[in-house]
């Protein structure tokens, strides 16, 4: 209903730019996910047992690093190095990397101390991904992505007895009911919504302590479209009509378990109403006032989230004058600058 109403006041002239071939973080692995093994237990134990094969280790939600110094190497084990991985209670294949088996292994949150140090270190995905191979990335984001899946689904959620994993660990059947529990991925729109040459960005709650600026987000409900669901979530937090929505691109994003479809959309108008639940602020910024954000005392989202994919992509596609923005700006305690 909100892009049908919105759709005829729109002005076209927003300068979206077109989907770019430049891959998200977190998406080109080169594993063969190999799912016609999964079933092969045979071939799975032959594989788990085998020197050749490796393993991603995983611990309290964080991956294991080798490296000091310089940019961080995903750690796979193989070998006698991989024993702990071969005996840990909670693993799962991920696929075939040229021919040879990598699985994913949980070494247990119950340990208070991260386990096996003289091998590498453990560290949260997020604040490493940068500096790491991009298929790595993807091949530390698919574990982690399972393993979290895998620890918060211990008990059926129809009968509540115990779960025992099938396929390769990609699937876990109640042992009471026999229910399938498949891995859960929640879709959630993404959006970069522009106003002729100005595009929107919001300060959620969660952003309490800093002065990010990001796009607006939020998850997709039952019996609703992509478009119906940028549409709403826009007008939800901001009270901004949208006329229109075109995809950009997708990104897996296992913190914990969510897929992001991101999504350029256009306004009718530059009218803003914040809910005051999801953002305390929100405002429309230049493309310069985006390149200058140092100066202006506000950040956007880090490389690796598809939100700062969705502004990157807006301001290359943009011209290079500067432009004034006609608004106050954002409150003080917001408005100061946070980069170094």
């Amino acid at each position: 209903m909100l892009l049908a109403e919105a759709r005829d006041a729109c002005d076209t002239d927003s300068m979206i730019p077109p989907s770019s071939p430049v891959p998200n973080a977190y998406t080109g692995s080169p594993l063969d996910r190999a799912s016609e093994r999964r079933r092969d237990a045979e071939w799975l134990a032959a594989c788990r047992h085998d020197d050749a094969s490796r393993f991603v280790p995983m611990w309290r939600g964080k991956v294991m690093l080798r490296g000091q110094g310089g940019a961080p190497v995903a750690a796979l084990l193989s070998g006698a190095e991989a024993q702990a991985c071969r005996e840990a209670e909670r693993w799962a294949l991920l696929g075939l990397q040229d021919g040879v088996a990598v699985f994913a292994a949980d070494l247990g949150p119950e340990h208070e101390v991260a386990p096996l140090p003289e091998l590498g270190r453990f560290e949260d995905l997020r604040t490493v991904v940068a500096g790491l191979d991009a298929g790595e990335a993807a091949i530390l984001a698919h574990a982690r992505g399972l393993m979290v899946w895998r620890g918060r689904t211990l008990f059926c959620a129809g009968c509540g007895a115990p779960t025992a994993p099938q396929e390769g660990g990609t699937m876990l059947a109640c042992t009471r009911c026999g229910t399938h529990h498949f891995p859960r991925t929640d879709p959630a729109v993404i959006m970069l919504v522009t106003h002729r040459d100005r595009a929107l960005l919001g300060h959620a709650q969660r952003f309490a302590n800093t002065a990010m600026y990001s796009t607006l987000a939020g998850f997709v409900e039952p019996g609703e479209s992509l478009e119906e669901a940028v549409a709403r979530e826009v007008f939800e937090e901001a009270g901004v009509r949208v006329a229109r929505a075109r995809y950009h691109s997708s990104q897996p994003w296992p913190f914990p378990s969510s897929i992001m479809l991101g999504f350029y959309a256009e306004a009718s108008d530059e009218a803003i109403r914040v809910d005051g639940e999801e953002l305390t602020d929100a405002r429309w910024f230049t493309r310069a006032q985006v390149r200058d954000r140092a100066s202006g005392g506000f950040d956007i989202p880090p490389p690796d989230s598809i939100a700062r994919r969705l502004i990157d992509d807006w301001v290359a596609a943009g011209e290079s004058k500067v432009e004034a923005l006609p608004q106050t700006p954002p409150k003080a305690s917001l408005w100061k600058p946070i980069l170094k």
